[in-house]
């Protein structure tokens, strides 16, 4: 039962977002802004799918941590689930993503008409000085960066690799910088077919103010993220059908 779910969800979250992608194409004449309702309508749908077919519920704590105007989202990534599931919490996010994704047909250019910005992996130093401009462009425009610092999903776990480059975007944006927890790679593993039912549990801490040494800044919010997401593994302990995946974690009481 739990693969016949799991199939059935993957079906219709990619069919279900081509037809919407198509169904809403006329979008493309409109201004931004008044289009932008759409993107989090997606991620409300492929949420509603998730809790009915999968029976994969969501809870969000600490809203009033989210400061006005433009900031950074600084994310755990451990799961496809929070590159669409956060979009809702922040009034007009821009995600920074790599070029790749804008080469998909139709996808793509939603990507450029809700202006994501993209970056250019293979050209490190080309890629940040490009990367930057838009970010500061965002950021003056109180829009809100979505970043995930570690660059890729990572497994339940497994020892954190954040890259630094979060550290120059706090620097040069001269922004706060809003860190949060998650544990959504419990029940939408990465590289995984499979889905479980459960709840994910979404932590926004408090912002980290602009103002410090980049390396200083960068050992706080790797702190930061990744105390906060493993109480999150432990509280889905605590759930009535826990997580498989919890089993091969080893408690935090034990370390």
């Amino acid at each position: 039962m739990l693969l016949l779910r799991s199939t059935l969800f993957q079906i219709l979250f990619y069919l279900s977002t081509f037809v919407l992608m198509v169904l809403f194409s006329p979008v493309f004449l409109l201004p931004r802004r008044w289009g932008w309702w759409i993107v989090p309508f997606w991620s409300w749908f492929n949420l509603a799918l998730l809790r009915f077919i999968v029976g994969l519920k969501v809870e969000v704590r600490g809203r009033e941590n989210i400061p006005e105007g433009g900031y950074i989202v600084a994310s755990k990534h451990q799961s496809a689930w929070e590159t669409f599931a956060l979009i809702p919490e922040f009034p007009d996010p821009t995600y920074i993503l790599k070029r790749e994704l804008r080469w998909i047909p139709i996808f793509g250019w939603y990507t450029a008409k809700f202006r994501q910005i993209p970056i250019n992996r293979g050209k490190r130093s080309a890629a940040l000085a490009e990367m930057m401009i838009a970010a500061k462009e965002a950021i003056s425009e109180d829009r809100q960066i979505m970043i995930f610092p570690e660059g890729t999903r990572r497994p339940v776990g497994a020892e954190p690799k954040y890259k630094f480059g979060i550290a120059h975007l706090y620097r040069d944006l001269d922004c706060p910088v809003l860190p949060v927890a998650l544990n959504a790679g419990l029940y939408w593993p990465r590289a995984s077919w499979m889905l479980y039912p459960g709840k994910v549990l979404v932590n926004i801490l408090p912002p980290i103010q602009p103002g410090l040494a980049p390396d200083v800044f960068h050992a706080t919010l790797v702190e930061t993220i990744e105390t906060a997401t493993a109480e999150l593994s432990e509280e889905a302990r605590g759930e009535a059908r826990p997580s498989p995946l919890l089993a091969d974690l080893r408690p935090a009481a034990a370390d």
